[in-house]
């Protein structure tokens, strides 16, 4: 009789003949993919909302205003800019918009700087959107009922949508004398997610996306895939844009990609922009 040199008596791998030793390795080959595939497809929580949007300040309005249908698109806001001096239903007028219209936030110029410990002159140059990502997503874990201070030096992942970077070009351009060492950080894309994960001490991933009007959905999808391979515990997701120059408008309609009504028609007969 020969002996096993295994501890439970069952032959080694080494003593299996070449047939076993394959099937043995397909096995645990198949267990692996199993595990990879379940890893792949596991579903995710999501705990907690924050958000703002045209008519609706926080999840349960923004519910209602879809529930009721409501039109939240409005004629541009004075604060923004003057609409009615670059208004020209001419879409071939050079420098002028034929849309007066859009989806618009109301006081984008509020913000409890020292709840964030940013003093107020660094909040001069800090983003709006900024400001928004902060706060929204302090709702969020609120909504979601964390606490923030539970999440210092976690593996919690960061994952923002932003394109637009209008609050930059404001500054700089006026004088050169009022660019502070806070319009950088405060105008950066890229520092609007590590501004976050930095308030709340997160150690995890951490990154800023511009794919367009697909940012935050991108946002979203990196944060799930963050999660399944086990590189963050939890993660924010989302993403911001603030309309504060006329510019972008005025190049949208040069290119005709706007409604002269302000409503999107996606996939509609009725499509005019």
């Amino acid at each position: 009789m020969s002996a096993s040199s295994s501890p439970s008596g069952a032959p080694t791998p080494a003593e299996l003949s070449p047939t076993k030793r394959a099937i043995v390795e397909i096995r645990e080959l198949r267990a692996k993919l199993e595990a990879a595939e379940r890893a792949a497809n596991e579903p995710i929580a999501i705990v907690g909302l924050g958000c703002r949007f045209p008519g609706a300040d926080g999840p349960d309005a923004y519910w209602r205003l879809l529930r009721d249908g409501t039109d939240a698109i409005s004629k541009v806001p004075l604060d923004r800019w003057d609409v009615d001096a670059l208004y020209d239903p001419d879409p071939d007028a050079p420098g002028k918009i034929y849309a007066p219209y859009g989806g618009f936030l109301e006081q984008v110029d509020r913000f409890d700087a020292a709840f964030f410990g940013i003093s107020p002159r660094e909040a001069v140059s800090l983003d709006p959107q900024q400001r928004l990502l902060l706060e929204v997503a302090w709702e969020a874990l609120e909504h979601g009922g964390i606490g923030a201070d539970t999440l210092v030096g976690t593996a919690g992942g960061v994952f923002l949508g932003l394109t637009a970077a209008e609050y930059g070009t404001l500054h700089l351009t006026g004088a050169t004398a009022d660019i502070t060492a806070y319009v950088g950080t405060g105008n950066a894309l890229s520092v609007a997610a590590g501004r976050l994960s930095y308030v709340l001490g997160l150690q995890g991933p951490c990154m800023s996306i511009d794919t367009a009007c697909s940012s935050s959905l991108v946002a979203v999808h990196l944060a799930c895939q963050s999660l399944r391979r086990d590189e963050c515990r939890v993660a924010l997701a989302g993403g911001a844009n603030i309309i504060l120059r006329p510019e972008p408008t005025v190049n949208f309609c040069r290119a005709r990609m706007l409604a002269p009504d302000g409503r999107c028609k996606t996939f509609d007969a009725a499509a005019d922009g």
